[in-house]
């Protein structure tokens, strides 16, 4: 039988297409450094789904390098070794290979790891980013979107959000930058994200209201954290939002006919 185009090894290519403009900007002001951390990435990444893939008789994916990214790129600093692999083996393993592999998993594996080493480990400091990297998310949306593998409600629903509270006089500061950053890597995920036109718009506001809400309450905390924190959230909160957009069609559509 002949597979059609859009399959998952064909989403994950056009996602990793779209994600280029960021990190190759990372890669080439982050230098050494940020080539042995997305190295790394890859390495520990692709040794689980190596593993898993092995025992399920299952074709290799591309869905690990996805996460190796946004891991590599997000992860708190300074970590060392241990902590780092540590990290992105539960990420691996326990967001996304347990449920089948990626299209199966409830939240991005890369969130996953995230908020695994942002509760863990909370002294070390997350990454800061210099803003040709951070204002990279734009043409890396812009792709995504063009390409069909980035869901269009979920950044639109962000966009509205964030231009309410520009338009407020909200001083958003330096988490804009990397809430676009964070949007593209971890939000618009199209596995992970809301799958319904509505559901997808409030996804985005959703995760655009949270970044505004902790940015403003919560001391101390670091973009990147704060940007994390949200997406972890406005993921879980994804299928609700589904839900809701579901029963609001229904209710419409009884109404439209007639019916109780």
């Amino acid at each position: 039988m002949i597979r059609g185009l859009w399959d998952r090894e064909t989403v994950a290519l056009l996602l990793l297409a779209a994600l280029m403009p960021v990190a190759l900007m990372w890669l080439w002001f982050g230098g050494i450094d940020a080539v042995a951390r997305l190295a790394l990435a890859l390495v520990v990444s692709g040794a689980w789904h190596g593993v898993f893939m092995l025992a399920r008789a299952q074709p290799p994916s591309l869905a690990g390098a996805l996460a190796a990214l946004a891991v590599a790129m997000l992860a708190p600093e300074d970590l060392g070794l241990f902590r780092l692999v540590l990290g992105i083996s539960f990420g691996a393993v326990f967001g996304e290979l347990v449920f089948g592999g990626w299209g199966r998993n409830v939240v991005n594996p890369a969130t996953v790891t995230l908020a695994f080493l942002g509760f863990g480990f909370p002294a070390f400091p997350w990454p800061e980013f210099v803003a040709p990297v951070a204002w990279a998310a734009i043409p890396a949306a812009a792709l995504g979107i063009a390409l069909g593998v980035m869901p269009f409600g979920v950044v639109a629903g962000a966009t509205a959000v964030a231009g309410l509270a520009l338009a407020a006089g909200a001083d958003l500061g330096p988490v804009l930058p990397v809430a676009g950053l964070v949007l593209v890597l971890l939000v618009c995920d199209p596995v992970a994200s809301a799958a319904t036109p509505l559901g997808r718009w409030l996804n985005g506001a959703l995760y655009a209201a949270l970044v505004l809400v902790f940015a403003a309450g919560w001391a101390g905390a670091a973009p990147v954290q704060v940007c994390v924190a949200a997406a972890l959230l406005a993921s879980l909160a994804a299928p609700l939002l589904d839900e809701a957009a579901i029963a609001l069609w229904l209710q419409q559509r009884r109404r439209r006919h007639g019916r109780p």
